[in-house]
């Protein structure tokens, strides 16, 4: 899962790029809105942490500009404390959530968790399919109730196949959301990482269909 981080702010956006990372996104940032405007409107996101107060182009015209132009990103806006006029304007703007500062990151957290599961249409943070159990607040894999010791990458690529159930996801998309903007991207890397996790999963989970992708069928569950 790959989040757009929108902070002008160095400490805080330090602060909850580590915590996101942590939590197993993939981070890119942007520092002010005419960045984060192009960067939303060129790459590919999960999600957006967006930040109001942003030098060059505010935080609401920044959302405007995405749902104008038809992109349905979830986003996660960051007001500031007691502000009430802005969560009004940024969910009238189109935001899916917001989160006033100074914030807890747990919370941050399992906001950004809701929204990424309402986006994709799963109701709980945890998803079973079949023998394979994934948590997203505790970032664990289980199959058969047994630790399948996923690294981060393998984990990543498997969050985003559970939760994207029922549908062919070319390896270009994998690239999109599993690598960082300025990220070495080669599809045979996408092939190599679904060969390990199919072999420490060691059960029937991700499927291929050649010449368009990777599927998980969601029927199993």
């Amino acid at each position: 899962m790959k989040v757009l981080l929108v902070e002008d702010d160095a400490r805080i956006a330090e602060d909850v790029r580590g915590a996101l990372e942590g939590a197993g996104y993939v981070v890119d940032l942007a520092q002010d809105g005419e960045q984060a405007w192009f960067q939303g409107d060129v790459e590919e996101y999960d999600a957006v942490v967006l930040d109001l107060g942003l030098p060059q182009m505010d935080g609401i015209a920044v959302l405007k500009r995405w749902r104008e132009n038809g992109n349905a990103v979830p986003v996660l806006v960051l007001t500031a404390r007691g502000s009430w006029g802005e969560r009004v304007a940024g969910i009238d703007a189109g935001a899916d959530d917001y989160l006033p500062k100074p914030f807890q990151m747990p919370e941050l957290l399992a906001r950004l968790r809701a929204i990424v599961r309402r986006s994709v249409g799963k109701a709980s943070s945890v998803i079973s399919i079949g023998a394979v159990t994934l948590d997203t607040r505790k970032m664990a894999v289980e199959v058969d109730g047994k630790d399948a010791n996923l690294t981060a990458q393998e984990y990543r690529l498997l969050a985003y196949m559970m939760h994207h159930t029922g549908r062919v996801v070319p390896a270009s998309e994998l690239i999109e959301h599993l690598y960082s903007g300025d990220a070495d991207r080669a599809e045979n890397s996408i092939e190599v990482l679904i060969g390990r996790v199919r072999r420490k999963l060691d059960v029937k989970l991700i499927n291929t269909k050649r010449g368009f992708g990777y599927f998980v069928d969601g029927d199993q569950a």
